[in-house]
């Protein structure tokens, strides 16, 4: 019951594709001269704005909340994706053996089970806890877990907002300096370009890298509790002894259209090969 892993393409594509017009645009810009875009690698800048950013969210964060907040970039390229859809079958099958060989066959059932949700929603019926307790159960657990997610993407907000924020401190700095030696105006130019690539290097933390991250997470949040919501349905419609095909039917009332369709193509589709 565990959820198919695979790469995110539509990730790969967005970080390639903006990669690639970052770069052609600077070197576009500067007439495909290689000598034009040094200016845009500055090490000074660099250490201001990337250590700065580094620096803040290290300071607003303990320690596990910030490695377990920067893990979450994975997610972002490798993610696990359930399937509403069978998740709804995993239910039906539980609810005809509890329909044909009671609540306690359950138990045997669900002891290989990979989906430690449904586990112990499941558990929890077969020793006869009150209905309202079990909901309140395992709504508690999805409180918990949205949590967690809610640390991981508040790590990625702050890098969002920290990173333009050291980048004008960034520039701050390259003004001051540049505006204690005006001797040199031919210099002005040259300086002022240094002194507000920091800037360039925070709008692209936050717009390229943090805020894509923050907003992944919260769709692939808002789809974990959608399955939840469908488990918690289910097992509770197990627990009334509703009839599997009503379950069922109550289930697919979560589904969008496309989904439901192609259950009903599932269950269309001819058993075994042709010969």
């Amino acid at each position: 019951m565990k959820g198919s892993v695979g790469l995110d393409i539509a990730s790969i594509i967005g970080f390639v594709a903006g990669t690639v017009f970052i770069l052609v645009s600077i070197f576009w810009g500067a007439d495909w001269q290689i000598a034009k875009t040094g200016v845009f690698i500055d090490i000074p800048s660099v250490m201001i704005t990337i250590g700065g950013t580094i620096a803040g969210v290290i300071l607003a964060h303990p320690f596990d909340k910030l490695a377990s907040g920067l893990k979450a970039i994975k997610k972002i390229f490798v993610v696990t994706k359930s399937d509403p859809a069978r998740e709804i079958a995993n239910i039906i099958t539980l609810a005809n053996m509890a329909r044909k060989e009671g609540i306690l066959s359950l138990e045997e059932a669900v002891s290989d089970m990979e989906d430690e949700f449904l586990k112990k929603g499941i558990m929890l019926i077969v020793d006869g806890t009150d209905p309202e307790l079990v909901r309140n159960i395992l709504e508690t657990e999805m409180s918990y877990i949205e949590g967690r997610h809610s640390d991981a993407r508040g790590v990625w907000e702050l890098i969002s907002a920290q990173g333009p924020a050291w980048g004008m401190i960034g520039t701050l700095i390259g003004l001051v300096l540049m505006l204690m030696d005006l001797s040199d105006l031919a210099m002005l130019g040259p300086s002022m370009a240094i002194a507000i690539i920091t800037t360039l290097y925070g709008s692209i933390i936050a717009n390229f890298i943090a805020n894509p991250v923050i907003n992944k997470l919260k769709i692939y949040n808002g789809e974990e509790m959608h399955i939840k919501e469908v488990l918690v349905e289910g097992i509770l419609s197990i627990q009334a002894g509703e009839n599997p095909r009503i379950i069922e039917e109550k289930l697919r009332a979560f589904l969008s259209p496309t989904l439901r369709r192609g259950m009903d193509n599932e269950k269309n589709e001819p058993k075994g090969g042709d010969e």
